[in-house]
C-alpha cells in the first residue's frame, strides 16, 4: 500500500488493517493457550493475594501496637530512598532514550512516591517534623507522583491512538492489549465493542 492509500483510509479502515497485520505473527510466541494458561494463573495468584491481604490488614489493626520502636531505621530510609533514586534514574533515562520501559520505570516511581509521602507522614513526630513531611507530600512527592503516573498513561494512550488501535474518545481503562491472540475464542469485531479498541 501506498502512503497516499493509507492517507486516505478511514480510523476504522486502519483499525481494522492493524489487527489483521497483528493476527499474522513475524516471529515465535507463545501459543495462545500457553498465554491464557499464564494469564489464568496469574488472576488466581493476585485474587489469591487480595483474599488473604484482607483478613490479615483486619488482624494487624486489631494487634499492633500505637508505639513501636524500630530497628535497622537508617538502613530501611537510606534502602527505600536508594531504591526510589535508582527507578528516578531508570525513569529519566527510559524518557530520554524514549524507550517503552518508561511506563512500568515511571509507574512505579510514581508509586514508590506515594509510599515514601505515607510513610514520612506516618512516622513524623508532631511538630515541625509533622509539618515538613506534610509540606514535602503536598508540594514535591505527590505531585511528582502524579506526573509519573499519569504521564505515562496519557502517552500510552496517545500511542495506541496514533497506531489507530483505538478511537480518540476511548478512555485509558477501556484500552486493551493489542494482541489478538489474547482473546482466541472472540473475533476482532466483538473485541472491537467490548474493549473500546
Amino acid at each position: 500500500m501506498s502512503d497516499e492509500e493509507i492517507q486516505a483510509m478511514t480510523p476504522s479502515e486502519r483499525r481494522e488493517l492493524v489487527q489483521r497485520l497483528a493476527l499474522t505473527p513475524r516471529g515465535p510466541i507463545l501459543n495462545p493457550q500457553t498465554m491464557q494458561r499464564i494469564r489464568k494463573w496469574r488472576l488466581v495468584l493476585i485474587l489469591l493475594a487480595v483474599a488473604v491481604l484482607i483478613p490479615w490488614t483486619v488482624y494487624l489493626g486489631n494487634t499492633l501496637p500505637d508505639h513501636y520502636v524500630a530497628r535497622n531505621w537508617v538502613a530501611t530510609w537510606v534502602g527505600f530512598d536508594s531504591l526510589l533514586l535508582a527507578m528516578l534514574v531508570a525513569t529519566a533515562i527510559a524518557g530520554w532514550r524514549r524507550r517503552q520501559l518508561l511506563f512500568p520505570f515511571a509507574f512505579a516511581t510514581g508509586v514508590l512516591l506515594i509510599c515514601d509521602a505515607w510513610f514520612d507522614v506516618m512516622t513524623s513526630q508532631r511538630g515541625d517534623d509533622l509539618l515538613q513531611a506534610i509540606l514535602s507530600a503536598a508540594f514535591l512527592e505527590l505531585p511528582l507522583a502524579f506526573v509519573l503516573i499519569a504521564g505515562p498513561l496519557r502517552l500510552m494512550r496517545y500511542v495506541a491512538i496514533r497506531h489507530g488501535l483505538i478511537d480518540p474518545d476511548v478512555r485509558m481503562w477501556r484500552v486493551p492489549i493489542p494482541m489478538p491472540e489474547l482473546w482466541p475464542d472472540r473475533n476482532p469485531q466483538v473485541v472491537d465493542q467490548d474493549s473500546g479498541l
